[in-house]
């Protein structure tokens, strides 16, 4: 995973760790296992970033949302999930959302993964992008670890366990 961000760097991509890495790196340590990467990469970078990627073996394309989402696969299991953006890391910026709404990444913080530090999404907007739909029982897990390390507000739907949880 470090090394993924580490290719993107040396190509001169800018990346940033979001979904269950972005938690874990906000909490501090690796949590549990992950299906995939998640990354808040630039959209005029993409094709660096698709590049990037192709080379390191992430030639199968699982989902082409663009410009909201892209999702690879280097067939060995490893999936990397993009989310583009339009802006800068300094500033952070907005993912065109389906139906022409957008969805504000702030700059990114800092977190530790493997020992490494990495750019990632920040505690808030990571709550904010597990609102508006059922929540998973690893949802459920991974906030409340990212409530418990960093003492971010949760909204009801994550402190109050609905009967027989």
């Amino acid at each position: 995973m470090v090394g993924v961000l580490h290719l993107l760097e040396t190509a001169g991509a800018t990346a940033w760790v979001d979904g269950g890495w972005g938690v874990d790196a906000l909490v501090g340590e690796t949590t549990r296992a992950h299906s995939d990467l998640d990354l808040v990469v630039l959209l005029d970078e993409l094709p660096v970033v698709r590049t990037t990627l192709t080379k390191a073996g992430f030639t199968e394309i699982l989902r082409d949302w663009l410009p909201t989402a892209l999702a690879v696969a280097d067939g060995t299991g490893r999936e990397i999930d993009l989310h583009p953006i339009t802006g800068s890391r300094r500033e952070g910026g907005y993912q065109l959302l389906p139906g022409g709404e957008r969805f504000h990444y702030p700059a990114p913080t800092t977190g530790t993964i493997g020992g490494h530090q990495v750019w990632c999404v920040d505690a808030a907007t990571q709550v904010q992008c597990h609102i508006g739909y059922v929540a998973t029982e690893k949802d459920l897990r991974d906030m409340a670890r990212l409530h418990a390390s960093t003492g971010v507000a949760l909204p009801e739907e994550y402190t109050v366990r609905p009967p027989g949880h």
